[in-house]
């Protein structure tokens, strides 16, 4: 609940210090003496527009704080968890200051926050009632939310967001890959053109080096062939003599075999020399003419090189690479292509993983619309309880679940709900700040709140002269509802009507007062004896009569009596 709230240089406050207790608290006074002022002031510690107006004239900022109490495990310690503030040690602390050039800053428990985060705060605490605020029950964009929580509804609508998220992923998977393939498929008689020609060709590992290297050799075969004949001349002879390196060692063999028996050893390593070199020499032979016999064979692939090098090389620089990656990139585009052909099977896959999604919100959303309708029936029927005693007997309340188009499916389900109301028989239902005037308006949503006080979520409800253009049996009936309301909920009210004032259990005054050239807005705690002379005020205008005392006496004493028999 709301435990404290100070107040400097608003307006016409210039410092005000209250604290406030659980229950049902009244705030009256003459019109224009402030009360307005005090709620503008608790606004901006919840988040509201600021305005350079606001501060007192000649001072150079205003500030007001307010101190909750919330209990363990409020809404208000997820939305401090989520703004990475650190975590409330009981008291939550929220303060707002206005500089006169119309800036503002905004503190939770003295960590600068942003006036955003501000509001969320204040939204989580204190819910304001009024026939010109936009906030609360008159916002529609509420009104879901407020019957699910009324019907506790939070695991199916928990259930229903989780199925919203799945189905989100997978038509974006899915939609992500119709894109691809659509996109593959406008390049797909480029790649097929490209494998086509790479598969002509056939690029291997290396190609262009061995064909480099082969070119060379074949451009100079003249020239090779005549050095290789000449080395096998030097080993073998011309074919005619002896004057070949094999013949020379040949002789020398010979020689050494003579007598290598006869030298004590000496000579058998030169023997095995003389081995090694007539094999050597053989070996040599073999390879060139082998190496010759080659080239001979080649002679006429010079143009078929070439030609080969020409393609290798102007299929690299179409692709903007170097030959030696053709191989590399031939075998991409075939794993391209392949993928390409096989997409149809994985895109149905993703299409159907999607459709499963979809059914599958949908039924949880529709059993979540059905339940809303129960819900909503019912809601309508407690209203409905509580219009005749408020003087709107002819008036009816009707919760409209309205299923929305398709491309308005959301996270919270299939279905808008819309608070209506009528307040003359035969006339089509409209919104509620639309159709109730000022007066009715107040009372229709005294009787929304007495419904949903039980199922709200915020601890502390100001009610901004609720009692708007009633007197009498009406007034009371209002009075008598707020209290109820009062057992469950922190209430707050601004009244002008007596029987309201005296159902209160703490009861403030507000008043200006001129000082000087300065005037000031004043609030005072009332004890019994001052209390039942304001609302003895209330009830009579400034003189107050002995009788204005003894109405005041029986409207106090009613109050009582009915706390009493609501507490037994």
């Amino acid at each position: 609940m709301l435990a404290a709230l100070a107040i400097r240089d608003v307006v016409l406050i210039d410092r005000l210090d209250l604290a406030f207790a659980p229950g049902l608290s009244v705030l009256t006074g003459e019109t224009g003496a402030g009360k307005s002022i005090l709620l503008d002031a608790l606004g901006l510690a919840l988040g509201a527009r600021a305005d350079s107006g606001l501060v007192r004239h000649g001072r150079e900022q205003a500030s007001v704080t307010a101190a909750f109490d919330p209990p363990p495990g409020h809404p208000v310690d997820a939305i401090l968890a989520e703004a990475e503030l650190e975590p409330r040690d009981g008291a939550l602390i929220l303060r707002r200051v206005v500089t006169a050039d119309g800036r503002s800053r905004a503190y939770v428990n003295d960590q600068p926050t942003s006036v955003a985060l501000l509001r969320r705060l204040g939204d989580a605490l204190v819910e304001v009632q009024g026939q010109f605020d936009q906030r609360g029950l008159m916002d529609p964009g509420t009104h879901r939310e407020t019957l699910d929580a009324l019907a506790g509804l939070s695991a199916d609508v928990l259930a229903v967001h989780a199925a919203w998220e799945t189905w989100r992923v997978a038509a974006d998977r899915h939609a992500k890959a119709r894109a691809a393939m659509e996109k593959a498929r406008a390049d797909e008689d480029w790649l097929r053109h490209a494998v086509d020609e790479f598969d002509r060709m056939r690029p291997t590992e290396g190609e262009e080096s061995r064909l480099t290297e082969t070119r060379t050799v074949l451009a100079n075969a003249e020239a090779v062939l005549s050095a290789m004949n000449a080395a096998a001349d030097a080993l073998t002879g011309d074919g005619t003599s002896d004057s070949g390196a094999d013949s020379a060692v040949a002789q020398a063999q010979r020689a050494l075999d003579r007598v290598v028996d006869k030298a004590g050893g000496r000579l058998t390593a030169a023997v095995a020399a003389l081995d090694r070199a007539a094999a050597e020499i053989q070996e040599a032979v073999i390879e060139i003419q082998s190496a010759a016999e080659d080239i001979e064979g080649d002679s006429g692939r010079l143009t078929e090189v070439d030609d080969r090098l020409h393609e290798l090389r102007d299929l690299a620089r179409k692709h903007g690479i170097e030959p030696d990656q053709l191989p590399l990139l031939h075998r991409e585009l075939v794993d391209r292509l392949a993928a390409l052909d096989g997409q149809g099977g994985g895109l149905g896959g993703l299409a159907e993983a999607e459709r499963r999604a979809r059914a599958d919100y949908i039924a949880k959303a529709e059993a979540l619309s059905a339940k809303r309708g129960k819900a909503a029936g019912k809601l309508d029927a407690a209203i409905a309880k509580e219009l005749p005693p408020l003087k709107l007997e002819k008036a009816r309340f009707e919760t409209a679940v309205e299923r929305l188009d398709e491309p308005r499916w959301g996270p919270g389900g299939l279905d808008t709900v819309v608070f209506r109301v009528t307040t003359n028989p035969g006339t089509p239902p409209g919104p509620l700040s639309k159709i109730a005037s000022g007066g009715e308006l107040s009372r229709f949503l005294l009787a929304l709140k007495v419904v949903l006080a039980e199922s709200s979520p915020v601890p502390t409800v100001v009610f901004d002269e609720v009692d708007s253009g009633v007197g009498g049996a009406v007034a009371a009936a209002v009075g008598d509802r707020l209290a109820r309301l009062a057992e469950r909920l922190q209430i707050l009210v601004v009244t002008h009507s007596p029987q309201v004032a005296a159902q209160g259990a703490h009861h403030w005054h507000v008043e200006k007062r001129a000082s000087g050239n300065a005037v000031t807005t004043n609030v005072e705690a009332l004890d019994a004896g001052a209390r039942r002379e304001e609302i003895a005020r209330m009830l009579s205008g400034a003189a107050i009569t002995t009788e204005a005392r003894a109405a005041a006496d029986s409207l106090l004493l009613q109050s009582i009596g009915s706390r009493a028999a609501g507490a037994g």
